[in-house]
């Protein structure tokens, strides 16, 4: 299956359209670290992450783990070994943390955006994830309502894509 993004803000899948958020940065075929952009391209999708604290593991046929507190992810290019990889914190370089005060991260979807391998600068901690309340940008990912979230993970299966359309 494809989920289809378009550089408008609508993601595409199944049988249905739905709204979706990105990067304030805009859509981007060139995306780097810090430019708030979401990435244009094709991206499998790798594994689901939930927050076993506020709800139970989503069904869904990808590979799927709970986060816990002391779960990060690397974004410093100037730690090329943690760069745009799952860190333990504390972490002494940036990273982004996955145990969030807000809600956002209670359902992730990791894609397979510049990590095979990564190179440092290309961007990191692109993922989908849930939408703010009032829609707000991402800092580069797509982001979800939590229905249509449980939605296309239940859709959801290896082999699967994500296809951010350039503007």
């Amino acid at each position: 299956m494809e989920i289809v993004v378009s550089p408008e803000g609508w993601i595409d899948w199944g049988a249905g359209r739905r709204r979706c958020a990105l990067g304030k940065g805009g859509v981007r075929p060139d995306k780097r670290e810090g430019d708030g952009a979401t990435p244009a391209g094709r991206f499998p999708l790798r594994r689901a992450l939930y927050r076993p604290d506020h709800g139970p593991a989503p069904a869904t046929a990808l590979p799927c783990a709970a986060i816990a507190p002391e779960d990060g992810w690397g974004d410093d290019p100037a730690d090329p070994a943690a760069y745009n990889r799952p860190v333990r914190l504390p972490h002494p370089a940036r990273h982004e943390r996955m145990w969030r005060d807000d809600a956002l991260y209670d359902l992730v979807i990791v894609i397979g955006h510049n990590d095979d391998p990564p190179v440092p600068g290309l961007g990191s901690a692109v993922f989908v994830h849930l939408a703010r309340p009032d829609w707000g940008p991402t800092e580069g990912c797509v982001a979800l309502t939590r229905a249509d979230m449980l939605e296309l993970l239940a859709a959801a299966a290896p082999g699967d894509a994500l296809v951010v359309m350039q503007p």
